[in-house]
């Protein structure tokens, strides 16, 4: 992580100055595997705490939050738990994958691309879900996850770079590191707005 940042700090003002203003960083990290995915589907495009509700609900119906509970609950359960029919759809698609050929165990020995390769393939799971789980439960160092809209922002207000193809070019300069740049872009973005961090 210091060499990480380091790194950053030495290639870009902006990151020392980030540095300098808060010492220290926020540095996310969810353990890897079927409950963190699911997590993930119910955290897509609501408020944190909305999807914590929902999981716990869940989690308050079925005891144990897996595919072999998720499958053969009814949607009228789950819809009871606060989850949208699309998203029930994505928890039992990603229920179904596990189940059979989806090898969740296999990912932390695989590249991103081979893990990302997978992932997209299920219903309900898009970039922004794949990069989180990279980030958060696999460590992988180098993501950039330009679906977010709080580094989106925050990458615009910082280096006044506006569209997704000249961040994706500045954030090439801080290869292979790019996944604590978004933890030091995205602690700035909540440490501006006084919220906690999400995790």
């Amino acid at each position: 992580m210091q060499e990480a940042i380091s790194f950053l700090v030495a290639k870009e003002p902006v990151f020392k100055s980030l540095q300098q203003q808060y010492t220290t960083f926020f540095i996310p990290s969810r353990p890897s595997g079927f409950v963190t995915l699911c997590k993930l589907i119910l955290e897509q495009q609501v408020s944190i705490d909305s999807a914590k509700a929902c999981f716990s609900k869940i989690e308050n119906l079925l005891g144990t939050v897996s595919p072999e509970t998720i499958i053969p609950c009814s949607d009228e359960d789950l819809k009871s738990c606060g989850v949208s029919r699309q998203k029930i759809s994505y928890l039992k698609i990603l229920s179904e994958a596990v189940s059979s050929e989806l090898d969740l165990d296999s990912f932390p020995s695989k590249s991103a691309d081979e893990v990302r390769n997978e992932l997209i393939k299920i219903k309900g799971i898009g970039h922004w879900t794949i990069d989180v789980y990279l980030m958060f439960a696999l460590q992988s160092p180098d993501i950039i996850p330009l679906g977010d809209i709080a580094v989106v922002n925050t990458i615009k207000e910082l280096f006044d770079v506006h569209t997704k193809e000249e961040m994706e070019k500045l954030s090439q300069s801080w290869k292979p590191y790019r996944t604590m740049a978004t933890f030091m872009l995205w602690h700035h973005y909540l440490e501006k707005r006084n919220r906690k961090p999400f995790v």
